[in-house]
């Protein structure tokens, strides 16, 4: 069971106003783990395409969790891959404020996501976590996600090799 949380967070699909945020919370990412592997921060305008890429409905969305009027993280889903085939399959991302883990909302921002993909034409929802990362291992099996493999140092950041591991879900 996750830990009572001491954010009152409205969830909500993210919006434009959003953008700066949104990318501060990527950015850390970015500059202090091997949890992305982007290498150079973003300024929020070059992140507006991403932003722009999500819709209402539909597999592709974008929710943020905002408390006091301040964006503590957000769950995304997405393409997995171009080809027509994958049309069913989801790849999801979920990153937070640092001052925001550990209080359950990741798997408040899951649970809203994925309860907003039924009845949106996805058949399974896949993650890549770098490993190893265990806080986030344990969030995605916690909302259901279970491991499918781990492709060996295919990412190089912050001077090392970094495994990828997959894990899916149905919805």
């Amino acid at each position: 069971m996750d830990k009572p949380s001491r954010f009152s967070p409205e969830l909500r699909r993210a919006g434009a106003d959003d953008l700066a945020a949104l990318t501060a919370i990527y950015n850390h990412y970015i500059e202090c783990s091997p949890a992305t592997f982007d290498l150079q921060p973003f300024e929020p305008e070059q992140r507006r395409p991403w932003l722009e890429g999500y819709s209402r409905h539909g597999p592709y969305q974008l929710w943020v969790a905002e408390s006091k009027g301040r964006v503590l993280g957000y769950a995304c889903s997405g393409p997995f891959r171009p080809k027509a085939a994958y049309g069913q399959t989801v790849e999801t991302s979920i990153y937070l404020a640092p001052e925001a883990c550990g209080q359950g909302l990741g798997s408040r921002l899951y649970e809203r996501l994925f309860g907003e993909l039924e009845g949106a034409g996805v058949h399974v929802a896949v993650v890549a976590i770098t490993v190893p990362n265990e806080a986030s291992v344990a969030l995605h099996r916690r909302v259901g996600f279970e491991q499918v493999g781990v492709m060996r140092e295919v990412g190089y950041k912050l001077g090392r090799y970094w495994d990828v591991m997959w894990m899916q879900r149905g919805l």
